[in-house]
């Protein structure tokens, strides 16, 4: 493909008349082949502008990049938002694209509901596929990408690969992070939906509101113009989510006990699940969602909000949800000990989420709601508090162990979140001795949740190039130590 074509197609002049044959886009200057278009964007701790004389060395055909870049002898596109021009230019390369594209943003509940959605669309019969923390996966495969939204080439690229495998509907998850670096931009999305918003990534956003704005763009850019906007209603944020919609002027779909699209009328815990009475279309439902956790049920509301805001029909969207299934890592049950209590992994690893996850838990309980978790290095320091105190206010018995410490004292991080506790948590550093130490002291009647990485198969400690992948999968460990001589809390 010619770069002029490919300009033409993105509303961009060719720069300087300099024409070649397109052969691929990277921001990565390793990747640069002959005819590659090369993405140079400034970064938190690299700068690609850095790389722009290796990429052309290496045959790149054009380079992308801010207005005050230096680049000779190949084609700049120059603009003050590169990674947006870059998006616009891939966007004409990587064709075709499957017809049906839906977005989740929110803190909590885009993987499961971008999983769920992909559900529901295959219980239709369509070929559907969703992308996010837990990769690409479809009706008979899983492929990790490593990231919530992955690079705009990869994105693009995974696009391009499902539509030739026959995929028509795709669900995936729009982090803030991704929608600030316009990872998602380009291929037509026909309906976007906000879950909800607690304190995150504050490491990375200077406040909520910036994060709250990082996350709008869904509605306020990417979502097409004649698309819809479904909103969890029932959340703190979702009127200040309802009028980014009505300003954009899409179609708004909202969902919950505030919702006027797909009302919530009642929910009632069942031994694994829920039932729900719902209203559409003047029409109430009632639905046995076999989810543990209001949240869950939620995640499944959205879901089905989406299926509906893209041509699907009621009867047989709410009959699907009859037959969903849990999502990897999500209030997933591991193991049942030995002494009979279940033990649950979820990836709650945020003061609401951590909430949400307890809260789901405790009608099912009858003794005692043993949390284990911990919170992640280099990340947001001020929620480690909080984490501590939602788990020591809403838990019987709590053990604080480490998550990722990354490049931080992995000790240092414990305090942090034990200062949270107004009353007496248990410390035990090693994961797999913090897991094992809850299950032994788990009977009949207790529950056990491990919580923070859910779908993780390694544990990441040390940071940069000293970074190391250590393998650790909590539902595993749980396997493991339900059958195994765990050691009593009482001997830590």
């Amino acid at each position: 493909m010619k770069l002029s074509a490919l300009a033409t197609t993105a509303g961009f002049t060719l720069p300087g008349d300099r024409d070649g044959n397109v052969t691929g886009f990277a921001i990565d200057h390793r990747k640069v082949a002959p005819g590659t278009v090369f993405g140079a964007f400034p970064g938190a701790r690299v700068n690609g502008e850095d790389f722009i004389p290796a990429a052309i060395e290496a045959g790149a055909v054009a380079i992308v990049a801010r207005p005050e870049a230096m680049v000779a002898g190949v084609a700049h596109f120059a603009d003050a938002e590169p990674r947006r021009a870059f998006a616009r230019l891939a966007q004409g390369f990587y064709q075709p694209v499957p017809e049906t594209l839906v977005a989740v943003t929110g803190t909590n509940g885009k993987t499961s509901t971008v999983e769920l959605t992909r559900q529901l669309w295959r219980m239709a019969g369509l070929r559907a596929a969703s992308i996010g923390t837990l990769g690409v996966t479809t009706s008979d495969e899983s492929v990790s990408t490593g990231l919530t939204s992955p690079d705009i080439v990869t994105f693009l690229s995974n696009m391009t690969g499902l539509a030739r495998e026959g995929v028509t509907h795709v669900a995936f998850e729009a982090s803030s992070h991704g929608l600030s670096q316009f990872r998602s931009e380009g291929p037509r999305v026909a309906a976007a939906a906000f879950t909800n918003l607690s304190r995150d990534h504050l490491d990375y956003h200077a406040t909520m509101e910036d994060y709250f704005a990082a996350k709008m763009r869904l509605f306020d850019e990417v979502v097409a113009n004649d698309g819809t906007a479904v909103v969890w209603a029932d959340d703190a944020w979702s009127g200040k989510a309802v009028a980014h919609a009505e300003a954009r002027g899409v179609k708004l779909f909202t969902v919950g006990e505030r919702g006027t699209d797909l009302k919530l009328v009642s929910r009632a815990p069942t031994l694994l699940g829920h039932t729900l009475l719902v209203e559409h279309a003047g029409q109430q439902v009632k639905i046995e969602v076999p989810l543990i956790g209001a949240y869950q049920a939620a995640n499944a509301l959205v879901a089905a909000g989406l299926v509906l805001a893209t041509g699907g029909d009621a009867k047989q969207t709410f009959d699907a949800m009859k037959r969903l299934q849990t999502v990897r890592g999500r209030l997933e049950r591991a193991a049942v000990s030995s002494r009979g209590a279940p033990i649950y992994v979820d990836y709650a690893h945020t003061p609401d989420a951590l909430e949400a996850a307890i809260a789901a838990l405790r009608p099912h309980v009858s003794g005692r709601l043993i949390v284990v978790f911990g919170a992640g290095g280099d990340r947001d320091q001020g929620k480690r508090p909080q984490m501590g105190r939602v788990a020591c206010r809403n838990a019987d018995t709590v053990i604080v162990t480490d998550d990722n410490p990354r490049g931080e004292d992995p000790a240092a991080i414990r305090a942090m979140v034990l200062a949270g506790c107004v009353e007496g948590a248990m410390e035990i550093g090693d994961r797999r001795d913090a897991i094992g130490a809850a299950i032994a002291e788990a009977g009949g009647g207790d529950i056990v949740l491990v919580a923070g990485k859910g779908h993780e198969q390694g544990q990441v400690v040390g940071s940069g190039a000293h970074a190391r992948v250590l393998p650790f999968d909590d539902v595993t460990v749980a396997r493991e130590m339900s059958g195994a001589q765990a050691i009593p809390l009482g001997d830590h």
